[in-house]
């Protein structure tokens, strides 16, 4: 972990630092389908719904600056998924290789495993994401799976990458806590 980084809960005070660094992956990678980059009321609003369900959305600072953010954010809308989480990390592209994602990445498993949640997926952009892919095995994260050429970005089609987690016992037992509050039908 890079020296002097803090990593703590993302405030609306992040919200321009959050779409600066998520516009670098929007333009120029593979680790999210978005083409056209949202602004920081966008990533307010994404920041907000999320840690108001009670998840994780956490960023890592240094010097007073924003070096790259996690957050879980619900798997899929329908109850049945409600102990199911989906995990997103973006790295400033100055910070990527200096432990910045592995510090979000462990403090949003270890958020979610305090709140009771069963399993995190990891849908990864591009089989070729070498720093994502490495990063969720180092964390335990296990292959589930490709999706050949789900997407078209940047002049070419791009696999998806499925992993994931078990956390408090997978699903060796029935769930000890409520999940999510999820609305689908």
């Amino acid at each position: 972990m890079e020296a002097g980084m803090i990593v703590r809960p993302a405030t609306e005070a992040d919200a321009e630092a959050l779409a600066a660094i998520y516009a670098d992956a929007v333009l120029n990678g593979f680790g999210t389908f978005e083409t056209v980059p949202p602004d920081a009321a966008w990533m307010e609003t994404r920041r907000r719904d999320i840690q108001g369900l009670g998840l994780p959305f956490v960023v890592a600072e240094a010097d007073g600056r924003v070096l790259g953010y996690a957050y879980a954010g619900p798997f899929r809308p329908r109850p049945g998924y409600r102990y199911t989480v989906e995990d997103s990390v973006y790295v400033a592209p100055e910070a990527k290789g200096r432990g910045v994602g592995r510090a979000v990445l462990s403090k949003v498993l270890e958020a979610c495993e305090a709140a009771g949640m069963r399993q995190v997926v990891a849908v990864i952009g591009d089989s070729r994401n070498a720093g994502s892919i490495g990063l969720h095995r180092a964390l335990g994260f296990v292959d589930a799976g490709v999706g050949r050429s789900f997407g078209y970005k940047l002049g070419r089609w791009v696999d998806i990458v499925w992993m994931q987690k078990a956390l408090n016992g997978g699903d060796s037992l029935p769930p000890d806590a409520p999940g999510l509050r999820l609305s689908g039908g």
